[in-house]
């Protein structure tokens, strides 16, 4: 299919490309905030399509910062006019406002794509991290914390610094999570043990290792769900 000429937006790019697409295969937590902020926007502009667009808003205007820029900042922007404008505060709005109402709620992790949205961040990691959820009895995040950054290929974890945030938070169970920046999910050989080293410190310190996922690229491997936990 050509590519289209003019207001170039999401049509414009190739299939395997579209935000909306993979939104509704891989569900949101799997998208880039440029992906998320394309679908807002809709189309870009001639001679830059939306992803380019949303990709240079968000260099100069982190999502920290775009989310509370007034009206008159963001038409400002090329690529983004007053009807753009009114519907990016009014998301953002929407969203403040069910934060504001939740604000004491903790997220209720149950199923595997639950976890992998809180630990979505990691898809675009260069180095390879490791990072620990620790959950109470009813499977409600207490914690999120970041235990080693290791290399691109490996990273160093030690059943002390996994466990020792669980002991203090009274946790019941943890899911641990790290990414392969290489973006293939399987897990190696050092994961395995890693992942059964973990499972046998959980039952000594009494929290249970509740999952083990792997984040790369578009998907994700969960110990759980593919049977090894």
């Amino acid at each position: 299919m050509p590519r289209q000429m003019g207001r170039r937006g999401i049509r414009g790019l190739h299939r395997v490309e579209m935000p909306r697409e993979r939104l509704e295969r891989l569900g949101p937590e799997a998208l880039k905030d440029t992906e998320l902020l394309a679908i807002l926007l809709g189309t870009g502009y001639t001679g830059r399509n939306v992803l380019e667009v949303t990709g240079a808003i968000l260099k100069k205007h982190p999502k920290e910062e775009l989310v509370n820029l007034p009206f008159d900042d963001l038409t400002a922007m090329k690529g983004i006019g007053k009807a753009k404008a009114a519907l990016l505060i009014a998301a953002f709005e929407l969203s403040k406002r069910a934060l504001q109402q939740g604000i004491s709620l903790r997220p209720v992790i149950t199923r595997p794509g639950d976890a992998v949205s809180l630990v979505a961040d990691l898809r675009e990691k260069r180095k390879e991290y490791f990072i620990a959820l620790y959950l109470n009895a009813r499977n409600q995040l207490l914690h999120r914390e970041t235990i080693s950054i290791g290399t691109l290929s490996s990273s160093l974890v030690h059943p002390r610094e996994v466990f020792q945030p669980g002991v203090t938070l009274s946790a019941a169970g943890i899911i641990m999570a790290h990414n392969h920046p290489s973006g293939d999910t399987t897990p190696s050989q050092e994961d395995l043990r890693l992942t059964d080293r973990m499972v046998k410190a959980g039952e000594i310190m009494g929290i249970e290792v509740l999952d083990h996922l792997i984040v790369g690229g578009d998907g994700f491997f969960s110990f759980k769900e593919k049977g090894y936990l």
